[in-house]
């Protein structure tokens, strides 16, 4: 279990290097933080962001670092607003590229200032300290939801 995603700093100038686990923990933090550079310069060249279950109008799948830095930064723009990820576990599995995470994403929607709360299972892939592959395994509903205004 990783306590505190504030464990997994990248200090400027540092590389971008560390165990798979180490690199989810940074990429989460930046993805909460909307440090769409770090998580950009986390991701392999060819590296991919994929929603298996996704609400309507919403990409299956961004590949590369260009196309995922323009998907990140319209979505920093987004009508949600992530304050804090909960009960965030992370298991490592007996491929050691392979970590499997588990939380509870809390935030507001912008428009609305309703909270907001997703759980999120996602399986990362991790290769010389660069993400390969990203599969967010959100729940759909909470987005549906939030998009409808209810």
């Amino acid at each position: 279990v990783l306590r505190s995603l504030n464990q997994c700093v990248i200090k400027e100038g540092e590389a971008m290097t560390g165990t798979a686990r180490e690199v989810v923990g940074r990429v989460l933090r930046a993805g909460r933080e909307l440090d769409v550079e770090t998580f950009v310069a986390l991701m392999a060249p060819d590296g991919y962001l994929e929603w298996p279950y996704r609400p309507p109008g919403l990409p299956a799948r961004v590949r590369g670092r260009a196309a995922i830095k323009q998907h990140l930064t319209a979505a920093a723009e987004g009508f949600i607003r992530l304050d804090d990820y909960r009960d965030l576990v992370l298991h490592e599995t007996t491929d050691p590229e392979v970590i499997i995470v588990e939380y509870e994403a809390h935030g507001t929607v912008v428009t609305t200032g309703a909270p907001f709360r997703q759980t999120v299972i996602a399986v990362f892939r991790v290769r010389d300290g660069q993400i390969v592959s990203y599969r967010d395994y959100l729940n759909p509903l909470p987005l549906i939801e939030a998009m409808s205004g209810r």
